[in-house]
């Protein structure tokens, strides 16, 4: 070797030391100290080069430790301060003079105390050593559970023959797992840190053989370890290292270590150690106690109390950080299996929580983890919820079995293990859940508990608790479509041979019906009975009671099954509060006979309504049993009622024609209330009717609908004023600017006359087409009506004079004229009101006509005056001379003109005679009639005040149709005097207030008050 032995040595780098480079570099090295310095100054990852290096460091100091052992076991003199000078009394050599002499010895010698305390070192690192072998040769509890599910899941191969080879050969190829950490870091770092880090690396064995090998160091702190054990991992697995029992004791078992050396080395002992500790001549670089930092120091064992409560704590930390209730039941197994107490009930909690954990039906989608705190904080009754939440109907019986009847009964121990026992707790807590679960799964628990199954197969196993139960559920339920669970429930129900009494029956039916819907009708201090409400009412019932109730659901199932099959559902409890209330029931079976034919059922034939009806008349009768349907207090022929209006509100005409006109007993309703109950609908469809087009639409239904009952005049009637409403829309009618008038407007007018008004005002051509007008008043209800006839005429002829259509408003004065003429003749008295007021309107319209200045054919309104003198009353007389006189000297003014003008005077002056002698004629006839009527004295006639007496003349007109003319005292005739008059006065001529006031329109003939 070239170089210097101690060159040669620092230059050798870790990776290139080998045994034998290792034994001839320190074998070329004299001095112990620095070869035995330079073995501690190097670790590596080989375990043989790690082997020599420390058998050689701990050989090379074998010479330091027999002179230190020499020295401390005799006195000790320093003679020079080389090595080994000492001496020895003879008495001496067997007998150890103290500390002091060692540390004299130290202090002289430090290369012997250093020599020392590295030899120390090299043995706590060759214990490591050899533990960190035998530690390696294991593998992790992960690691060793994947290869056995691996031979299990290849156990039952069923190609194991042909793939045996195969795997065989990728089982041998696969290394094994490796160490978590090399050797270099498990030789220098602190024991307890590589036992909590191979403990959470699930190095289980290895952990365990480091406790073994080195308990002094490990046992204080065991704690820690198992602290730093994965919450998830099963304690199965580290049952090795868990805290076991000691029942002798009463304190936690302590284990024996297995130490690699049974005894200590000189070097290590605790006089040594202090001494070096002591020594000023010695740096100590080694610490067999660990410097863990945090960690728990418990040197002494546990007691019961203490071990309970880290086994509690443990617990604790498994579900909050993982939410394994199986891994803390596991654990808290463990610890009762090793006789910790106090562990029990926490095991018990904790075994029914697992249960609604792992064994009940789980949702999609879990929103909370579940804890023990939270566990422990629930209520019983939400246990059982808790436990049946997402049961169904076909694993429900299932489910009670084994997760609630165990609670149940664990439950009951425990009460009676407190003193305060509770026989009734399991029935209580599972009758709750039953009256507040779904129907569906109700009817599970049920057919679970038949009265046909053996007792020890039933859920609920008291024939009578199961009655009350379904009564309570039933009546309790608000559900509208689970009829077919409710029958499924029914048919569980015990039957019961009671005996019946004919005369006390009826009364106990009718007493346990009132009392049940008194109980369900809702009220201020008790809105709505619950099920639980129910059970209540119903537990004290004797047999014979619930018998009788049972007969009751069974007649409320059969009618709430029919509404149900009509679209109008209703709640059983709805049949016991209907049970005496008429109105309600009627309310009910109308609701039926209407929907039922909407968009839910498309009724589209004769035989589904019919089945209807059957339905309907099969609610008013009694089953069975005697007792009465949902209908009963209604009678045959309301039902009959009702149902015909539904059929008829469903637009189903030619079925109920067909029906009416069937010779079947079930539509045989009177012709009167048929035709009623035609009118009452075509009515309701007229009334919600958008347009007045009887065409199409609601218009068009109300029309139609009067096509089934037999022809009356009724039908008549009505289908007259359904087609006026039409016509009337058709002339755009506004009800408000832009708005067209609705169908109801026309009906809830009060004067229907006064359409025709409106009419007249928004067509300026409609007079022009008097029958369509006159056609429109008979259809409005006024077809035998004269004076609504005459009213229209004079409408119509007024509205042609403000048209200045003077020839069609004479033709139509004329035909007014003819019908009151007609009306007169036939009537035997000539004081009858109508004939009275239609000649008021008549007079007074030819009146108007007859003094209108722009219409120049005088013969004709001569002739309409005359026609005014003829119908007026008697004080209307002289207003009507008046114009009739001044109308009279126009005529005789142009006749004069045209004869002074033309050459034949003889034809003129015949003409003139012809002409004249008419007034005189009528004059004379004037005056019979003025003395007949009794005519005013001439100073009436000659008051100042003539328009008053034409304003109270025209005010008589009509009761309906007032109007009133302005007066003045100083009008006078436009025309001056007429000196030719056959009636002389000072009356004044009413002419121009007159006209002013028939100008305004036809506002007098509809009732319009003037203003």
């Amino acid at each position: 070797m070239a170089l210097d032995p101690y060159t040669y040595w620092t230059a050798l780098a870790d990776d290139e030391l080998t045994v034998d480079s290792v034994r001839e570099a320190l074998a070329s090295i004299p001095d112990d100290l620095w070869a035995v310095a330079a073995v501690c100054d190097r670790v590596v990852d080989v375990v043989e080069v790690q082997r020599t290096l420390l058998e050689l460091g701990i050989a090379r100091t074998s010479t330091a430790l027999k002179r230190s052992q020499e020295a401390a076991s005799s006195s000790y003199t320093p003679q020079s301060p080389g090595v080994g000078s000492f001496l020895v009394s003879s008495n001496a050599a067997r007998t150890d003079s103290g500390p002091d002499t060692l540390q004299a010895y130290f202090e002289a010698v430090p290369q012997d105390a250093q020599l020392c305390n590295l030899r120390a070192t090299l043995l706590h690192r060759l214990d490591r050593l050899n533990t960190f072998v035998q530690a390696s040769k294991g593998e992790s509890t992960c690691s060793r559970d994947e290869s056995e599910e691996e031979v299990e899941e290849w156990e039952d191969d069923p190609w194991a023959d042909e793939a045996t080879s195969d795997t065989t050969n990728a089982r041998e190829a696969r290394p094994s797992e490796q160490f978590p950490t090399s050797l270099s870091t498990f030789l220098v770092e602190d024991l307890c840190q590589m036992s909590c880090l191979l403990a959470s690396l699930q190095w289980f064995d290895a952990v365990h053989i480091m406790q073994s090998r080195h308990r002094s160091v490990l046992w204080p702190l065991r704690f820690a370890t198992l602290d730093a054990v994965p919450e998830h991992i099963h304690p199965s697995k580290f049952c090795d290292i868990l805290p076991a029992f000691d029942v002798s004791s009463d304190s936690e078992s302590t284990r024996v270590g297995d130490p690699w050396r049974q005894e200590g080395d000189w070097s290590e002992s605790d006089r040594v150690q202090a001494t070096l500790n002591a020594s000023t001549a010695v740096t100590i670089s080694r610490s067999t106690e660990s410097t863990f930092p945090g960690a728990s120091h418990h040197p002494s064992p546990l007691t019961a109390n203490d071990l309970s409560r880290w086994y509690k704590n443990r617990v604790d930390g498994i579900i909050s950080a993982t939410g394994l209730i199986d891994i803390a039941l596991a654990t808290i197994q463990h610890g009762a299996s090793q006789g910790i107490p106090d562990l029990d009930e926490i095991g018990e909690e904790l075994s029914l929580l697992s249960r609604l954990v792992y064994d009940a039906p789980q949702g999609s989608h879990i929103a909370d983890d579940w804890t023990l705190s939270r566990w422990s904080s629930m209520e019983p009754s939400a246990v059982v919820q808790a436990y049946l939440a997402h049961s169904t109907p076909e694993s429900i019986s299932r489910d009670v079995s084994r997760l609630v009847l165990p609670y149940l009964f664990v439950l009951e121990s425990r009460a009676e293990r407190a003193g305060v026992p509770d026989p009734a707790l399991p029935n209580r807590l599972l009758y709750g859940y039953v009256l507040s679960a779904p129907l569906e799964i109700t009817a599970a628990i049920f057919e679970a508990s038949k009265p046909t199954l053996p007792v020890a197969q039933r859920l609920i196993k008291d024939d009578e608790d199961i009655a009350r139960l379904a009564l309570a559920c039933l009546y309790g339920s608000d559900s509208l479509n689970e009829w077919s669970a409710m029958s499924r429930i029914f048919e569980c129900l015990p039957a019961w041979d009671v005996p019946r009494d004919e005369d006390n029956d009826e009364d106990v039916t009718d007493t346990t019906i009132s009392s049940l819907s008194a109980f369900v009708t809702p009220s201020i201090d008790h809105p709505q009975s619950t099920a639980s409400d129910l059970l209540i009412f119903f537990k004290p019932l004797p047999i014979a009671s619930l018998s009788r109730s049972l007969d009751i659901l069974d007649i409320h199932l059969e009618s709430g099954e029919i509404l149900s099959r009509w679209s109008v559902p209703a709640p059983l409890r709805w049949f016991l509060q209907s049970n005496g209330n008429a109105k309600e029931q009627r309310a009910w079976a109308n609701r039926m006979a209407r929907r039922a034919g909407g968009s839910d059922d498309q009724l589209t034939s004769k035989d589904d309504w019919e089945w209807l009806l059957e339905d309907m008349l099969k609610l008013t009768g009694k089953g069975e049993t005697g007792l009465p349907g949902a209908f009963g207090l209604l009678g045959r022929d309301e039902v009959l009622h009702l149902f015909l209006s539904g059929l008829l509100s469903s637009g189903k005409f030619g079925i109920a024609r067909d029906i009416l006109r069937s010779s079947s007993h079930r539509s045989s309703l009177e012709p009167s209330k048929v035709e009623e109950i035609c009118l009452e609908c075509s009515r309701e469809f007229y009334d919600n009717a958008q347009s007045g087009n009887y065409k199409f639409g609601d218009l068009k239904l109300a029309y139609d609908c009067l096509d089934v009952p037999q022809p009356t005049d009724r039908i008549f009637r009505e289908k007259e004023f359904i087609e006026a409403t039409s016509r009337i829309s058709s002339f755009n009618v506004l009800s408000r600017p832009g708005i067209p008038i609705s169908p109801i407007e026309i009906r809830l007018t009060t004067d229907r006359l006064s359409l025709i008004s409106r009419v007249l005002s928004s067509n300026n051509d409609a007079y022009k087409h008097s029958e369509v007008i006159l056609d429109l008043v008979h259809k409005l209800g006024f077809r035998d009506d004269a004076v609504a006839e005459v009213k229209t005429l004079a409408m119509l002829a007024d509205t042609a004079l403000q048209a200045e259509d003077f020839s069609r408003a004479f033709e139509l004065s004329e035909r007014m004229v003819d019908r009151v003429h007609t009306l007169r003749s036939a009537s035997s008295s000539a004081s009858d009101a109508q004939i009275l007021e239609a000649g008021e309107v008549c007079w007074v319209a030819c009146f108007q006509l007859g003094r209108q200045s722009e219409f120049e054919d005088t013969d004709k309104k001569l002739s309409l005056l005359g026609q005014a003198l003829e119908l007026c009353p008697p004080e209307k007389l002289h207003d009507i001379m008046t114009s009739w006189g001044r109308l009279s000297k126009e005529d005789i003014d142009l006749r004069e003109e045209r004869l002074s003008t033309t050459d034949d005077k003889g034809i003129a002056a015949s003409a003139s005679r012809e002409r004249t002698f008419a007034p005189g004629n009528v004059a004379s006839s004037l005056r019979a009639r003025l003395q007949e009527f009794h005519m005013p004295s001439p100073p009436l006639l000659s008051t100042p005040d003539a328009a008053a007496l034409a304003s109270r003349t025209f005010r008589s007109v009509t009761a309906n149709f007032p109007f009133s003319v302005g007066r003045s005292s100083h009008a006078s005739d436009r025309d001056g005097s007429r000196p030719g008059s056959l009636l002389r006065g000072d009356g004044e001529d009413v002419s121009a207030q007159a006209t002013r006031v028939f100008n305004k329109g036809i506002g007098w003939l509809i009732g319009a008050d003037d203003e």
